[in-house]
């Protein structure tokens, strides 16, 4: 086959115009494609328009630039090649090597990075062996991030210039309406379509469970170490703006100017400063740059729209890691693992709910035990109330992923939070992957790992995660355990769960 041949046969059709993509010998992919404007000038924090249609193939063949994000926490394992910019709205799609002729399983990844740092150009999260194993189409998006994307400053519009709010989720919808636009073009079926993500990618998913505006536009969701009580009220997102502000050194007179003028680079530290000192500090357990319950787009807290019955019906599966808590402590520091930030997340409790709680961890305030109650809290407790509450209302499937390579084990880390990835992605060659085998158990690394893919895998073709997977439910708690051997528990940490029920945290 001829060079120009074998190209067109990689060219795409989309509603808004060509794209080319390219053939990397064990994946077709098109990357960097546009799903929405740039969201730039007058459309910064704003809602993300359409693009604009397009006659001339575009060349789909690179990452679109990266969400502007602190430089010192790009994380590893990425294309250093590709920029960053506020420009940065694009969507990536990855094929087995051989086009088939049924409509494939659709696969789409909503990176994590606690809403602040991340890319789908990450190494880790390539899903060029997920397609391959799997059969699917694996799609990625990139969406805004750190103020630009998680901040509420609907308060500082003025009569010539508006903003809007929760626009980094809104723009995850638009990449959602541009696979149902698109999606068959490629050989997708846009009637099968899983949401999947880890960490703020998969709060990101649960949300958009939540979203009026997402609604029909996926019809699964696999959910990855979501912090699921990460949404707040208006009151709370405006201090945080204010608080954003004021390190802008914009007073209320200003800050339309200073948000619609300033360059990114400049937003972006004052959104890390806020991100990982204050509010770490302040307000234990919440995280600053997070959605915003604003009434309409998000009409309810995603706690209380599970429990009431009015998230979206979808077969879900949700899990966490066997100790949250560990990576933070040693790397990024802003979870309550510490016995002075834990005595601050509780001081909106009762007394007697707290020491409940407490009591809970034998050896308090020791770090050990300090570091497992701040991972519970807000990864390990708030998953269970969504698993409990969706399970009423839809198919529910809940995991714990315990299985750590001996080099996590040597370092002290264990399972902890984002040691999955490597394993649902079949990636254990890149960056990360590489160092968690460094000291062995390839082999067993390799088998845990296929068969947390193939779960997912068999929920995207079936909507069910396997035969030997039990749903759950709230009176026997059924919940798979991946490790070295996998096995069902019920209701895993009961005394733990017992201590935690009714505790609200932010909300």
């Amino acid at each position: 086959m001829s060079t120009a041949t074998a190209e067109a046969d990689l060219t795409v059709h989309t509603a808004e115009g060509p794209v080319r993509g390219r053939n990397t010998g064990t994946a077709r992919v098109w990357r960097g494609i546009p799903y929405a404007q740039p969201p730039v000038g007058d459309l910064r924090l704003r809602l993300p328009q359409r693009p604009d249609p397009w006659q001339e193939v575009l060349d789909a063949g690179r990452y679109g630039p990266w969400a502007p994000q602190p430089l010192r926490r790009v994380l590893p394992g990425a294309d250093a090649k590709t920029p960053m910019s506020e420009d940065c709205l694009t969507i990536n799609v990855t094929a087995p090597p051989e086009a088939g002729e049924a409509p494939l399983p659709v696969l789409v990844f909503i990176h994590g990075g606690g809403f602040s740092t991340g890319s789908a150009a990450m190494e880790l999260v390539d899903g060029a062996r997920l397609a391959a194993a799997g059969n699917v189409l694996f799609v990625s998006m990139n969406y805004r991030l750190g103020a630009l994307g998680f901040l509420d400053f609907r308060a500082c519009s003025t009569p010539g210039r508006t903003f809007d709010v929760n626009v980094g989720l809104a723009d995850q919808v638009a990449a959602l309406e541009w696979v149902q636009r698109n999606i068959a073009a490629f050989g997708g079926d846009p009637g099968n379509v899983t949401l999947f993500g880890e960490s703020a990618g998969a709060t990101a998913a649960l949300t958009l469970m939540c979203v009026p505006a997402a609604d029909g536009l996926f019809h699964r969701t696999f959910l990855q170490s979501p912090a699921a009580a990460a949404a707040y009220g208006p009151d709370l997102a405006s201090q945080w703006a204010n608080e954003y502000l004021g390190l802008l050194g914009a007073g209320q007179d200003g800050a339309a100017k200073a948000l619609a003028g300033l360059d990114a680079a400049t937003l972006t530290r004052a959104a890390e400063e806020l991100s990982s000192r204050i509010a770490p500090e302040s307000r234990p357990g919440a995280l600053s740059l997070a959605p915003v319950v604003d009434g309409s787009f998000l009409p309810l807290h995603p706690l209380q729209a599970f429990g009431d019955g009015r998230a979206s019906s979808v077969p879900m599966v949700i899990g966490t890691m066997d100790n949250e808590g560990v990576l933070f402590d040693r790397l990024h520091n802003i979870l309550p693992t510490s016995r002075d930030r834990i005595e601050r997340m509780f001081d909106q409790t009762e007394p007697e709910r707290r020491d409940r709680v407490i009591a809970a961890y034998r050896g308090y305030p020791h770090k050990k035990q300090a570091v497992e109650l701040g991972g519970d809290a807000v990864f390990w407790y708030p998953s269970v109330q969504a698993a409990q509450a969706h399970a009423a209302h839809a198919p529910t499937w809940s995991y714990r992923f315990d299985y750590a390579p001996r080099a996590a084990r040597a370092v002290g880390l264990g399972a902890t939070h984002g040691l999955d990835l490597a394993a649902v992605f079949g990636n254990y060659d890149a960056g990360t992957g590489r160092m968690l085998l460094s000291m062995g158990n390839r082999r067993t690394a390799r088998n845990v790992g296929h068969r947390f893919q193939s779960a997912l895998l068999r929920f995207a073709r079936t909507g069910a995660p396997g035969p030997m997977w039990p749903r759950y439910d709230r009176t026997s708690r059924r919940t798979k355990i991946f490790d070295r051997y996998d096995r069902i528990e019920l209701d895993p940490r009961t005394v733990r769960r017992q201590a935690w029920d009714g505790y609200r945290g932010y909300r």
